[in-house]
């Protein structure tokens, strides 16, 4: 299915929607994983931080889906940026998930006052050289990370992960991504479902479109041309949040979901967060 397909700025194909693993232990990652396979699913997000690698590489592994069908995105911790513990640390990744390449390889999150950034960068770029990961990119970079990413590095990123939400609307972050093609991946899509799945007007157009007020706000990130990787352990919620592409949502639908926008930032903001300061 094209629909469901975002070619990132070097080519490289990426599944719109994907599994977020965060919090999934050892136990229950085979049932979480291998219905999503079942379902569809071939795009995978976890982070060493997640301490779930291991677990989720161990449920692909023996899973029916051969390597070169799966998307499996990870992300370089705070506590070891730095060029030659990027590539320590890549390496341990790789060998947590029992894999020789990653699709998509992230820095977690700027930590911009630690000043290791760019230099964490160079090596994720020096990989992307080697063939060791096909695309890399960035999580929760503002634009004046961005920019000095740009102006320091050689690769624009592939994707930039980002709390985004209908309540944590991020459109101008979004459009300078865009601007640049790198391509925005929502991380807490469905906020984590605090109150969001509870608003009138979500839980309204759920009843018009005969659709759950999940699928509503996952349907109304593809419609901003956002990629999204909904967190979830329970088999229906795995499957309610992959079957978003037999509808659309009509053009002052997606308006008035804008207009609820409350700038209510969920996570960290990017700006406070430094080497340490996250565990």
């Amino acid at each position: 299915m094209i629909e469901d397909i975002y070619y990132l700025n070097n080519g490289y194909p990426m599944p719109k929607v994907g599994l977020g693993v965060y919090k999934i232990s050892e136990t229950e990652m085979e049932t979480a994983v291998m219905h999503a396979l079942e379902v569809g699913y071939r795009a995978f997000d976890t982070a060493y931080f997640y301490n779930n690698e291991q677990a989720l590489g161990q449920v692909l592994s023996k899973s029916d889906v051969s390597r070169d069908d799966l998307f499996i995105t990870s992300k370089l911790w705070n506590d070891y940026q730095g060029y030659d513990q990027t590539i320590e640390y890549f390496n341990k990744t790789l060998n947590n998930l029992d894999t020789d390449y990653l699709d998509l390889f992230l820095i977690h999150w700027p930590c911009e006052e630690d000043g290791l950034f760019i230099e964490s960068y160079k090596a994720m770029e020096q990989l992307y050289k080697e063939g060791k990961v096909r695309a890399i990119g960035v999580c929760n970079f503002k634009q004046h990370h961005l920019e000095q990413l740009m102006d320091e590095t050689e690769i624009v990123p592939a994707v930039n992960q980002i709390e985004f939400h209908p309540y944590f609307n991020q459109y101008k972050l979004q459009k300078f991504c865009d601007k640049h093609d790198i391509a925005v991946t929502a991380w807490m899509p469905l906020m984590r479902n605090q109150g969001l799945l509870d608003d009138p007007l979500i839980t309204d157009l759920a009843k018009r479109y005969d659709k759950t007020p999940a699928q509503i706000v996952l349907r109304w990130h593809l419609a901003h041309n956002r990629i999204v990787i909904p967190k979830s352990k329970t088999p229906e919620r795995i499957e309610e949040n992959y079957n978003i592409f037999d509808f659309n949502l009509e053009l002052t639908d997606i308006a008035e979901i804008d207009s609820l926008d409350r700038g209510a930032r969920q996570g960290k903001d990017p700006d406070e967060v430094r080497i340490g300061t996250l565990k």
